[in-house]
């Protein structure tokens, strides 16, 4: 039996007990705070000083049939601890995606004996060695496994290539990338030419050497190489040589007339008209025209990844919808490469990046991107209107996700989605920065005309702000404080509330741009030529049908169900993604037969019975849907200023 103690006793328990309770708890923190330090890699940060020698990378990329690659480098090195590393976040994917699966066989060998590596505990893409005593060099080997299939993605096939570097070498930790030099040099294929940003040293045979260069100049300068090649002078005569690298799946897909010669020149003198400037000595367009090497669309600073299906000069008045691609990776040199958001910029290629001003970054591209297609006279002014209209439907009646998602959370989704495909993109959304983007920057440079009484625009903001430092390609960073002070320096206004009202805040105006410079939505019952190309050409990687802005879903030609609007018609009535539509109204399923089914039901009651596939069962399911076709279309508010026309004229 136990006595209870006195009063006083009671309460010096209680405060011994309190202070035994708060050193316990203070250990388990530290234990706590050990334990978390554990967890935390042991890669030297990057330093901003200069790795000294120079690292030898040669790439054999000869073996077509395999897609393999075979890496040699040779590091100056010293003795003690060294970490290589994989490059991991690459600038334009905006997410931590370097595919270190894909490495393998690595070898590290000094003197010709073998040195042992082991990859960091909690990041994969760092390997640690210990340098013997007296070796000056090591030797690394391993080969780069590219894509084998579709879902993969082609890199090789056997008539192209499309090499990046960060794939194919490692670097040492530590150092800023920039402070890195590589001596690089590359063996393609027999017979094979190569198109890069890289300017050469010397070529023997199949194998060509490069001039030395700093290794975040060598990740941004890939390399096209193929069996058909063709370059093309797109700047003759100009202070800065600017060349198109075609590689194609046959050689008559290299040819093209002279009107599509002329307007790929337009297309560089109506962007150096733009921003007043170039960051570049020299600018390549690495272009791949094929339908078996994966399509492809990566900024760099003097060169950019582009890649389209074969037929994009043979089939040019079927090919609209594809051929902004072009304007909207060169217009990242200045935007995106050159000019870049603070938070974006690293420095080296294991340094976590953030997104959060990619609507200035990819917005504003996707923005000029569209205007410089039509000023080129790649696509005719009706072409850039009905392009504009698919965005501005998407963004009135197809993107309910505003509902709980900001603009501006969106640029999260390189890392949280990596681009995967969604179940429900209308409602999840995914990467909204980009069309979102370009649809805020319509509303910005009509409100900039309004304000100064048409005598300043957009332009005015993208020569002061992407164009200063002519010639220089060292990047300048930016902040969302200075997008407002660059606005301002245009137009007085109050641009820090405009543009957080729509990149912070929910169910943001995305269509003012259009009321603001002088045209409005419609929707008829006829696609325009344009969307339909956009739909349904079996060479686009598109070819969806688009009913999303009727019924609500986008479907293949097999009747795949590819998006289900949220709350659209086909939605309340359990129609989900995935599931493949089978017949409609007891017809068998196609294109047109849904387009009859949506039409017979306009003004009616009876539903329209689509009979579903889906996970080895079939039901059908009744969607009451009774508006008939919509497509839209942009038409103009009679009585406003047409600052729209004004915009994609081309500059003298």
């Amino acid at each position: 039996m136990t006595l209870a103690a006195p009063a006083h006793t009671q309460a010096a328990s209680r405060r011994m007990f309190s202070r035994l309770a708060l050193a316990v708890a203070l250990a388990l923190a530290a234990g706590g705070a050990a334990a978390e330090d554990a967890r935390t890699s042991s890669v030297p940060p990057p330093q901003d000083t200069t790795y000294a020698g120079t690292v030898k990378l040669h790439v054999d990329a000869s073996n077509t049939a395999q897609g393999i690659f075979l890496v040699r480098e040779t590091i100056p090195v010293k003795a003690g601890a060294l970490t290589l590393l994989y490059p991991q976040w690459i600038p334009g994917d905006h997410s931590p995606t370097g595919p270190i699966a894909m490495l393998a066989g690595l070898k590290i060998t000094a003197n010709g004996k073998p040195v042992a590596w082991k990859r960091d505990k909690y990041d994969v893409y760092a390997f640690h060695l210990e340098v013997p005593a007296g070796v000056s060099s090591i030797d690394a080997e391993f080969q780069y496994l590219s894509g084998r299939t579709e879902s993969q993605g082609f890199e090789v096939t056997d008539r192209m290539m499309d090499m990046e570097w960060s794939k194919v070498s490692l670097y040492p930790a530590g150092y800023y990338s920039r402070g890195i030099t590589f001596a690089p040099s590359l063996t393609v294929a027999h017979g094979w030419q190569v198109g890069t940003a890289l300017e050469t040293a010397s070529q023997s045979g199949d194998t060509v050497t490069f001039k030395p260069v700093t290794y975040n100049n060598l990740v941004d300068s890939p390399v096209y190489a193929g069996r058909y090649f063709k370059r093309v002078d797109l700047n003759p005569g100009g202070d800065t040589a600017v060349h198109l690298n075609l590689v194609a799946d046959a050689p008559k897909y290299l040819e093209m007339t002279p009107e599509q010669l002329q307007v790929h020149r337009n297309l560089v003198t109506q962007a150096v008209k733009l921003f007043g400037s170039h960051h570049y000595d020299h600018y390549e367009f690495l272009f791949s025209l094929s339908d078996q090497l994966g399509g492809n669309g990566t900024e760099h600073h003097q060169s950019s990844e582009n890649g389209l299906g074969a037929d994009y000069f043979t089939a040019w008045k079927e090919a609209a919808p594809d051929r902004d691609l072009l304007a909207h990776e060169y217009t990242h040199s200045w935007n995106g490469k050159f000019r870049r958001p603070a938070d974006l910029w690293t420095p080296n290629f294991n340094v976590p990046m953030a997104n959060s001003l990619l609507w200035v970054y990819e917005g504003q591209t996707q923005y000029w991107g569209f205007v410089l297609t039509a000023r080129a006279g790649m696509w005719s002014a009706e072409q850039f209107r009905d392009a504009l209209a698919m965005v501005a439907a998407n963004y009135e009646r197809n993107r309910p996700g505003f509902q709980w998602r900001s603009l501006e959370d969106t640029t999260n989704d390189p890392i949280s989605a990596r681009r995967s495909s969604l179940p429900f993109r209308s409602w999840q959304m995914s990467e909204e920065y980009y069309s979102g983007g370009q649809m805020m920057w319509l509303e910005v440079d009509g409100k900039l005309r309004e304000l100064t009484h048409d005598k300043k625009s957009l332009d005015d903001f993208a020569r002061a702000f992407f164009g200063v430092d002519n010639g220089s390609y060292v990047t300048r960073t930016y902040t969302f404080d200075d997008v407002v002070a660059g606005l301002d320096g245009v137009a007085k206004y109050d641009w820090a509330k405009f543009l957080r009202e729509r990149v912070g805040e929910l169910n943001p105006p995305l269509q003012n741009g259009l009321a603001a410079t002088g045209w409005k939505l419609v929707y008829t019952d006829q696609e325009s030529e344009f969307e339909r190309q956009y739909n349904s050409r079996p060479q686009s990687p598109r070819h969806l049908y688009n009913f999303a802005w009727s019924i609500g879903i986008t479907v293949d030609d097999k009747g795949q169900i590819n998006d289900v609007r949220w709350n659209g018609p086909a939605f309340k009535a359990g129609v989900s993604t995935g599931a493949a539509i089978v017949a409609i109204n007891g017809q068998d399923y196609s294109n047109d037969a849904l387009k009859d089914a949506i039409t017979a039901a306009k003004g009616g009651k009876a539903p329209i019975q689509l009979l579903l596939k889906y996970q080895g069962v079939l039901h059908t399911v009744p969607v009451d849907y009774h508006d008939g076709l919509k497509y839209p279309h942009l038409e103009r508010v009679e009585g406003t200023p047409n600052y729209l026309d004004e915009i994609i004229a081309p500059r003298k």
